[in-house]
C-alpha cells in the first residue's frame, strides 16, 4: 500500500514538474514574442490586414504643333458599395432616394437598383460593385447621391480609379504616337512617342492605404492618399495633323491600288529637322490597312535608286567625274565579271552626259562610273560615304531604329562586285528616314540636322523645356555640288526624259528621285519577284520648305511597280494638298533706315502722348490724326474739319480739361 503511494506521488511529481516546464516554455514564447519577434509578427499581422498600394498618376497629354490632342489621360472610376458600415437607420431612410438617383445617372430601373443594394446589405457584402467606368463628371455626381454623401463610413462609398490613355486621332499616327506599357516584373515595352518621351509623360506614383475584406478583396481605408501621384508633364509634338491627315490618306489610297504589303511616308520641315508627319501602314490577312510597326524609323531595306544621289555627290567632291562627264551605257547591259547590271530601258540610252544619266536613272553609267572611279582605291569611296554619316545611326530618342548597313573593304559580303552593285543602291541598307535625312541636308545646301519629333515639355502654361535645331553635320559637301545635284533633281521632274516626270506639274514645283530596288533579286523564278519602290525629295524646288520620303513594299507586279508610279503619286498628293492649304503671303521689304523726319515727327508725338495733362494742349501744327489721337485720350470730343495739320482749335490751349467737353479742329 505505501509503494502505491509511492509511486502515485513520483507521479504526480513528474506531471506538475512537466507543467511547471511547460509553463515557463509558455512564459519563455511569450516573452519572445512580445520582445524579441514581437515587431515581426506585428507586421506580419498588419501586412494580411492592411497593405499600401501604389496609385498611377495621370499620364501627360501629348499634343501635335498647333496644340491639338494626339494622346491624352482619362481617369474612370468604378463605384462600389460597402453595406456593413452604414448604420440601419441611414440604409433604410436612403436606399429608395439613392436607388433613384442610380437610376437617372446609368439607365437601369430604380428597382434594379434597390433590388442589389438589398441583397449587398443581407449578404453582408462589403465590396458590392455598383457601375464602373463612370468619367469624372459622372463619378462627382455620384458622389452627391443620398447615402453615398456621408462618405466611405457611414455611407459605404468605396471609390476605384484608373487611368485610361486615348487617341483622340485613332488609327492615324497609332503607331507613331505609341504607348508604353509595364509588365508585373517592371519590364517596360516603349513604342513611339510615347515609349520615347515616357520619362515626361510618365509623372510619379502616389500611395494608398488598403484594409483587407472578404474573398480576398481590398478596400481603401480613409478619403486621402498617403501620398499624392504626380502628374506628368505634357510634351507638345513636332506632328502637324493636318499633313499628317494628307501623308495617311495619300498613302493608303496608293496600297490599297497597288495591294502593297507596307510602306511608309515622312514629311519633314527642312530647317529645322521637325517631323511633320510620319504614317506606317502595313496590311492584314483581310487585305485592310492599319499602323501596324514603326517602318520609317525601324525598317532597313536596300533603297535601290534614291541611293545614286549619295553617290553622286561623293563622285563629285572626289572629283572621279562631274556632270557633264560623258559615259557609254553599252545598249543598256554593263557585264563586270559574270554579273550583268541592266538598265530599266531597253537598248540603254546610248553616250549621255551624267547629269543625264542622273535623270533618267541609269544603272549602267552609275556603275560603271562607281566602279572605275574608285576600284583602285575602294576606301576612298567608302569613306567618303561614311563622312556624310551614311553609316551612323541618327540617335532617336524613339526605340528601334533600323542599322544602316555600308560596308568597309575586306568585311565579310565585300567583293569585286560591291562598287557596281553600290553604285545603283544595293548591298548597302538604310531606314526611310535616313534617306531623307540625306535629301533634307541636299535641301540645306549641305547642312545635315537631325530629325526631332519633340518641341516642348510643358506643365500647365509653363514651359519646362525645349528642344532646338540640332545639327548632325554642318556640311556633308561643298555648296556647289549642293547646287549641282539639286538642279539635277529638280530636272527629274521637270524635263521630259527624267524618271519622275509623270509626277510634274505647272502649278507647283518639287525635286526628287525615284527608287526601284529587287527584294530577292538571286531568284531566278520572275513570277516570285518583289520589288521595294520609293520616292524622295524635297519641295518648292527652289526654296525647300519640306523634304519626303515615300516607300512602298511588295506592290501587285501586275498592277505597276517602279517608284514613279507606285511611290511618286503618295509624294506628289502630300506636296500638292500642303501647297493647296499653305496661305500665300506676300512679304514686304521695308526700308532699312527711317527717314529722318519721320522720326522726328513720331518722337515729337511720343512726347506729347507721353505728357500728364490737365489742361487742354496747343495742336496746332500737328497732323489730324495725331492730334485727335491725344484729345481723345484726354477725353475730349473732338469734330474735325477739313484735312491736313491743325491749323485752328475751338478750345484754347491752358483751358481746364474739366471744363472742356468738345472741341473743334479747322485742318488745312
Amino acid at each position: 500500500m505505501a509503494v502505491t503511494e509511492k509511486h502515485i506521488l513520483r507521479r504526480l511529481y513528474l506531471v506538475a514538474g512537466c507543467l511547471f516546464l511547460f509553463a515557463i516554455a509558455v512564459m519563455v514564447k511569450l516573452v519572445s514574442i512580445q520582445w524579441v519577434d514581437g515587431e515581426k509578427y506585428r507586421d506580419l499581422a498588419e501586412e494580411r490586414t492592411t497593405k499600401m498600394f501604389t496609385i498611377a498618376p495621370n499620364r501627360g497629354n501629348l499634343y501635335s504643333d498647333d496644340g491639338s490632342l494626339l494622346a491624352t489621360s482619362v481617369s474612370r472610376y468604378t463605384i462600389r458599395f460597402d453595406a456593413v458600415t452604414v448604420d440601419s437607420d441611414d440604409f433604410k431612410d436612403n436606399v429608395v432616394p439613392l436607388s433613384d438617383a442610380l437610376s437617372k445617372l446609368l439607365g437601369q430601373s430604380s428597382s434594379y437598383y434597390q433590388q442589389r443594394l438589398r441583397k449587398a446589405r443581407q449578404h453582408k457584402n462589403r465590396y458590392a460593385l455598383i457601375a464602373r467606368n463612370l468619367d469624372y463628371s459622372e463619378y462627382m455626381e455620384a458622389k452627391a447621391f443620398p447615402l453615398f454623401r456621408l462618405g466611405p463610413y457611414k455611407g459605404g462609398l468605396i471609390v476605384e480609379q484608373k487611368t485610361v490613355r486615348e487617341h483622340p486621332l485613332g488609327k492615324i499616327a497609332e503607331r507613331s504616337v505609341g504607348y508604353e506599357r509595364v509588365d508585373e516584373n517592371g519590364y517596360f515595352t516603349r513604342v513611339g512617342l510615347e515609349g520615347a518621351f515616357g520619362d515626361y509623360l510618365r509623372g510619379t506614383q502616389g500611395k494608398r492605404l488598403k484594409q483587407r475584406i472578404a474573398k480576398g478583396q481590398w478596400k481603401p481605408i480613409g478619403q486621402d492618399n498617403i501620398v499624392e501621384p504626380k502628374d506628368g508633364y505634357d510634351v507638345v509634338s513636332t506632328i502637324d495633323i493636318n499633313i499628317q491627315d494628307i501623308a495617311h490618306h495619300a498613302l493608303l489610297r496608293q496600297l490599297e491600288h497597288y495591294k502593297a504589303e507596307h510602306g511608309s511616308v515622312i514629311v519633314m520641315e527642312t530647317k529645322t529637322g521637325e517631323i511633320k508627319a510620319i504614317s506606317n501602314l502595313g496590311r492584314t490577312s483581310e487585305g485592310k490597312y492599319y499602323e501596324r510597326l514603326n517602318y520609317a524609323i525601324g525598317e532597313s531595306h536596300e533603297p535601290g535608286s534614291t541611293f545614286k544621289l549619295m553617290n553622286l555627290v561623293a563622285a563629285l567632291e572626289d572629283k572621279i567625274i562631274d556632270t557633264s562627264s560623258v559615259v557609254d551605257t553599252e545598249k543598256g547591259i554593263w557585264r563586270i565579271y559574270k554579273h550583268r547590271v541592266r538598265d530599266s530601258k531597253w537598248g540603254g540610252y546610248g553616250k549621255i552626259s551624267m547629269a543625264k544619266a542622273f535623270e533618267v536613272s541609269s544603272n549602267t553609267a552609275f556603275a560603271k562610273t562607281i566602279h572605275n572611279g574608285y576600284k583602285d582605291a575602294p576606301e576612298k569611296y567608302v569613306n567618303r560615304l561614311m563622312g556624310m554619316g551614311l553609316h551612323k545611326e541618327l540617335g532617336l530618342p524613339i526605340k528601334g531604329e533600323g542599322k544602316p548597313v555600308l560596308r568597309y573593304p575586306g568585311d565579310k559580303g565585300w567583293s569585286g562586285l560591291s562598287l557596281a552593285q553600290m553604285a545603283y543602291g544595293y548591298e548597302v541598307a538604310m531606314t526611310p528616314l535616313q534617306v531623307l535625312t540625306f535629301y533634307n541636308a541636299i535641301a540645306n545646301d549641305g547642312e545635315m540636322v537631325k530629325p526631332r519629333l519633340i518641341k516642348e515639355v510643358r506643365e500647365w502654361d509653363r514651359s519646362v523645356y525645349r528642344f532646338e535645331k540640332e545639327v548632325i553635320n554642318s556640311a556633308i559637301c561643298s555648296k556647289e555640288t549642293a547646287s549641282k545635284v539639286k538642279a539635277l533633281m529638280k530636272n527629274v521632274v521637270e524635263k521630259k526624259h527624267g524618271t519622275g516626270h509623270g509626277l510634274y506639274s505647272p502649278n507647283f514645283s518639287m525635286a526628287g528621285k525615284t527608287g526601284t530596288a529587287q527584294k530577292n533579286y538571286a531568284t531566278k523564278d520572275r513570277d516570285r519577284l518583289k520589288y521595294v519602290s520609293s520616292f524622295a525629295g524635297y519641295f518648292p524646288a527652289d526654296n525647300p520648305k519640306y523634304s519626303c520620303v515615300v516607300v512602298i513594299h511588295d506592290p501587285d507586279v501586275e498592277v505597276g511597280y517602279y517608284g514613279a508610279d507606285v511611290s511618286g503619286p503618295v509624294f506628289k498628293s502630300v506636296a500638292q494638298k500642303i501647297y493647296a492649304n499653305s496661305p500665300l503671303i506676300d512679304e514686304v521689304e521695308l526700308p532699312k533706315e527711317i527717314d529722318p523726319a519721320l522720326k522726328d515727327h513720331f518722337q515729337k508725338y511720343y512726347a506729347e502722348v507721353e505728357k500728364a495733362y490737365r489742361q487742354v494742349p496747343n495742336v496746332k501744327g500737328m497732323s489730324g490724326m495725331d492730334a485727335i489721337s491725344i484729345l481723345e485720350n484726354l477725353g475730349l470730343q473732338v469734330e474735325v474739319r477739313g484735312n491736313g495739320t491743325v491749323k485752328k482749335q475751338s478750345v484754347s490751349q491752358g483751358t481746364d480739361l474739366e471744363k472742356a467737353d468738345k472741341i473743334v479742329l479747322e485742318l488745312s
